[in-house]
């Protein structure tokens, strides 16, 4: 199931965490503790699978803005989020729409570290 949103504002902001969650490449990737201490062949398999994930639904992403969801790699279940700051990475962004001044931060933790 696809989630549709008619916002403009939404779509705009689910288009640049797609773009960046697909490519991580215009913001920061961190990992817990627990992820990092998978291995570095469990953590590019998370990677892959967090890159490749598009079961955005209503229950899942409610507000349409896919920053967030979950993966399962080999026996491990995790989730991923993203959040907006500003360039200094020290308060929320004023406009998560406007990537001059956003930074994005991937998070991806294990479900049992939530």
């Amino acid at each position: 199931m696809t989630c549709t949103y008619s916002n403009e504002r939404t779509d705009k902001i689910a288009r640049l965490n797609d773009a960046f969650r697909t490519t991580l490449t215009g913001g920061r990737v961190m990992m817990t503790k627990g992820v990092t201490a998978l291995g570095s062949q469990t953590q590019d398999d998370i990677l892959r699978a967090v890159k490749a994930f598009s079961a955005f639904t209503p229950d899942n992403d409610p507000h349409g803005e896919h920053d967030f969801g979950f993966v399962k790699v080999g026996d491990h279940d995790l989730f991923w989020k993203i959040d907006y700051y500003d360039p200094t990475l020290s308060h929320h962004t004023e406009d998560a729409t406007k990537p001059d001044v956003t930074r994005r931060v991937l998070t991806i933790m294990l479900t049992e570290e939530y």
